[in-house]
């Protein structure tokens, strides 16, 4: 029983590093390796499947449960990027802007997770990218986020980017202009 948490928390913080970003295949394939020998599972990368026979004996049908199961294991530790997709469209889609930070600041955030899209093939058309930011605006932005919902024309994340850009520097001058207790 020790064994069994020993190995699960092992494999709960190499999990953490196993994640492949794009970069540095190699290390990652080793880092990989690693992980499924110590699970006593990489045996499946190099193994063919035992052959399903009539009349085959008990141990024969164990040893090809055993494979199965652990080659199940292989594949959740490998592909474990699918979740990691999952979790990047979620945190793109779901992110709030707040207003006691600089928007430009989580507009460039925003910016980081779309470019994390690319490394795991994922494709957003700019568009809805465009239309996620703007929805996601802080709440004291409520009048520009109207105004940008409203234009005519589509903007792209560059333009965007420039129009925050200026309404973060206006909205500083005011409150430079305007100090506390003055409306």
């Amino acid at each position: 029983m020790a064994n069994e948490t020993s190995v699960k928390d092992m494999t709960n913080k190499f999990d953490k590093l196993t994640k492949f970003e794009g970069q540095d295949f190699r290390r990652w394939e080793k880092k990989m390796h690693f992980l499924l020998t110590t699970l006593k599972v990489a045996y499946v990368l190099s193994t063919l499947m035992p052959e399903v026979v009539e009349d085959e004996s008990l141990e024969a049908t164990r040893r090809r449960s055993k494979w199965e199961n652990d080659d199940y294991i292989c594949h959740d530790h490998i592909l474990n990027d699918a979740s990691s997709k999952k979790f990047l469209v979620s945190n793109f889609m779901g992110y709030k802007m707040i207003d006691y930070r600089p928007v430009m600041e989580q507009y460039h955030e925003m910016l980081r997770i779309l470019g994390q899209f690319a490394q795991h093939n994922l494709k957003m058309d700019e568009a809805i990218s465009v239309a996620v930011i703007i929805n996601n605006l802080p709440p004291s932005w409520k009048d520009f986020k109207h105004t940008l919902k409203h234009k005519k024309e589509e903007l792209t994340l560059v333009q965007l980017g420039s129009h925050l850009r200026i309404e973060e520097s206006l909205k500083s001058q005011e409150l430079d202009n305007n100090p506390k207790g003055k409306n």
